[in-house]
């Protein structure tokens, strides 16, 4: 399950887990205009953990979800 909220500065994606226990805590992506945050709770030393990463780093993560093994370059395609 998700939830999305836009904020004044930011679009918030809250991604929360379902399934079988254990269940993890709730991902939080926050998409602003100049890059991304993610935030999750770690329960083992009950602070908030975050990465923030690039709308480029972003694209290539998404990439990589349907791609095997190896190294790649996303290039923009060429303009006709």
């Amino acid at each position: 399950m998700f939830t999305i909220e836009h904020e004044y500065d930011a679009t918030v994606v809250t991604l929360v887990d379902e399934g079988k226990a254990p269940l993890l805590e709730d991902v939080t992506v926050n998409a602003f205009d100049d890059c991304v945050t993610v935030t999750q709770l770690d329960p083992r030393t009950d602070e908030v953990m975050q990465i923030t990463i690039s709308f480029s780093q972003l694209r290539d993560l998404q990439a990589a979800l349907d791609l095997p093994e190896g190294v790649y370059q996303l290039r923009k395609p060429k303009k006709a």
